[in-house]
């Protein structure tokens, strides 16, 4: 090889092996800077649980959250994820938003034992977690809900009116919210509060795990220990669970109270209709704006206890901020004054054709 192809090979090798190396430090630095840059100070991140056993997140959470943030902040937005039933999603949703920089984070935690890590991880970079509806574990910022304890007496109360005079003699099946949502522990303990003495007895009692379908084969299975008149009424602890409920109820052939909670509407439908007996209406217009009032304020650094006038205790995190909010039951009787009258549907979704009839003879237009 003669000494000028050489000295032309030479650098050439040169050339090529130092824009390897500027490029690999351009991917390295890129990666870097990715995962600590400060983000766009006006996002504030949302993640809501699941979409299956309620349609309230999607039809009523979300977009009432995004527009009192809107309202709030112009320049703010919302960074929007839903877990769809699945604790490791939405923690890989909690850590996306932290990749990305956001300071304020709007958590409603499908397994709120299992966030404890999560929200410690973000109070060690400065991200602030407003707990939702659920009170996810750990140092949360600032929490907002109903208060869930009396949720479960409104519901405990109002089976009690559905059975009326034979409710001292009543067996009651209970069909529970699923374990790792701390509000269940709370639904169920209101619940029998009201129950435990005013009823024979629950005579059967589990979890159905949020989902339709468990609790269809749970109450299969009360049916088949205790038969068709083993027992005078179920509590179910919201109304897809009872929707799948008051199904099984009918292939058996038994028709027993069956209330639930969410106001969903499919539930005011079959409340119309007579299949069930109640639903629990938690205003969700009050609850999302409160929260998006303190994850705004959270964000410009203003201080929530403007907002969030009481406490609550999570473990060993204690005394944080949070406003809790009034739920009311909802019957045939009262369905205007409640559902209707907030806004929340109109008289011409609840009495559609399958349901004029009925609507008609409960005084709905």
């Amino acid at each position: 090889m003669n000494a000028v192809l050489r000295r032309a090979l030479v650098s050439t090798v040169g050339l090529a092996l130092t824009l390897s190396m500027t490029a690999a430090c351009g991917k390295a630095g890129g990666a870097k800077s990715e995962s600590t840059s400060a983000g766009d100070p006006n996002a504030i991140g949302l993640l809501l649980p699941e979409n299956a056993s309620s349609v309230r997140y999607e039809s009523f959470d979300r977009p009432f959250i995004e527009a009192k943030v809107k309202s709030l902040c112009a320049r703010c937005k919302v960074l929007y994820n839903n877990a769809e039933g699945s604790a490791a999603k939405q923690k890989q949703q909690f850590d996306t938003l932290l990749a990305q920089g956001v300071k304020v984070i709007i958590l409603d935690p499908y397994n709120a034992k299992s966030t404890e890590g999560w929200v410690q991880e973000a109070a060690a970079k400065g991200v602030k977690v407003v707990a939702y509806d659920r009170l996810a574990s750990g140092p949360v910022a600032a929490y907002t809900s109903f208060d869930n304890e009396k949720v479960g007496e409104l519901q405990g109360r109002a089976l009690l009116d559905a059975l009326g005079a034979q409710a001292a003699e009543a067996n009651i099946v209970m069909i529970d919210g699923d374990e790792a949502d701390p509000n269940s522990a709370q639904f169920k303990s209101g619940a029998h509060k009201v129950l435990d003495g005013k009823v024979k007895k629950v005579v059967y009692e589990q979890s159905g795990q949020w989902d339709p379908v468990v609790a269809g084969q749970k109450i299969s299975a009360a049916v088949t220990e205790f038969g068709k008149n083993g027992f005078q009424g179920v509590y179910s602890a919201n109304d897809g669970m009872a929707a799948a409920i008051i199904t099984q109820l009918k292939g058996a052939g038994i028709k027993v109270p069956v209330g639930g909670q969410d106001a969903g509407l499919d539930a005011i439908q079959r409340i119309v209709n007579g299949e069930q007996a109640y639903t629990i209406y938690k205003a969700y217009r009050p609850l999302a704006e409160t929260a998006a009032e303190l994850a705004v304020a959270l964000l410009q650094g203003k201080d929530v206890k403007a907002v969030a006038t009481e406490s609550v205790d999570s473990g060993a995190d204690k005394n944080i901020p949070a406003k809790l909010l009034d739920a009311k039951v909802v019957t045939k009787d009262n369905i205007a004054a409640t559902v209707l009258a907030d806004g929340l549907y109109k008289a011409s979704d609840v009495c559609t054709a399958d349901y004029a009839a009925a609507c008609a003879a409960a005084g709905l237009k």
